[in-house]
């Protein structure tokens, strides 16, 4: 039956198509084996991100944002001083009851912080920028590293003078050296916080 079948559905591919032979259509209905498929040596590097490596992409994170930071925070402080040093002042009167020299600092100050405060905006999109392969891999890696800080951290509450809390949301962690001591750290406090108790 499953035989008649098979032909009859041949024989009406084959009338509405006329112009195939039987050995076209025997071609086409052959199955080839697949072949296991190998990426690119630089995909692979980029698809496979160890540990140590994301580490090391997170400390270059960190130094690039604390970098962008400084070079906005001085950038913001010379904007704010090109302007500023244009304006005409009556060292007489008062700016917004203050002297002027005090408003003028202030505002040099101010925009300076705030220059500082958009830093890690430039600086991660410098990072995306420079490791746009492994943006993917290292934001997975991240999200599981922080998972592993949120379920292991100590309770703050009961931190004392003699009994400081270690480094809370992990951000001085730059290797698994580095990370297997915060761990150990928050055991010593754990432990510690108890015999207080």
């Amino acid at each position: 039956m499953f035989t008649s079948v098979a032909k009859l559905s041949q024989q009406r591919f084959l009338i509405r198509q006329p112009s195939l032979t039987a050995a076209t259509l025997r071609a086409t209905t052959t199955i080839l084996p697949l072949r296991p498929y190998s990426q690119p040596a630089s995909l692979q590097d980029s698809t496979n991100l160890t540990w140590s490596n994301f580490f090391k992409l997170r400390k270059q994170q960190r130094r690039i944002n604390v970098g962008s930071s400084l070079f906005t925070g001085l950038l913001g402080c010379n904007i704010s001083w090109a302007y500023l040093s244009t304006m005409e002042i009556d060292p007489t009167q008062l700016l917004f009851g203050f002297d002027p020299l005090t408003v003028i600092s202030a505002g040099i100050i101010v925009s300076g912080t705030l220059g500082y405060l958009l830093g890690p905006i430039v600086g991660s999109q410098v990072f995306k920028l420079a490791h746009n392969r492994q943006l993917t891999q290292f934001n997975d890696k991240n999200k599981e590293f922080l998972k592993h800080i949120i379920n292991n951290r100590v309770d703050a509450s009961s931190q004392s003078f003699s009994n400081p809390v270690p480094d809370y949301y992990g951000e001085k962690i730059g290797s698994l050296k580095e990370y297997k001591q915060w761990l150990r750290d928050c055991h010593a406090y754990a432990k510690k916080a108890k015999e207080f108790l």
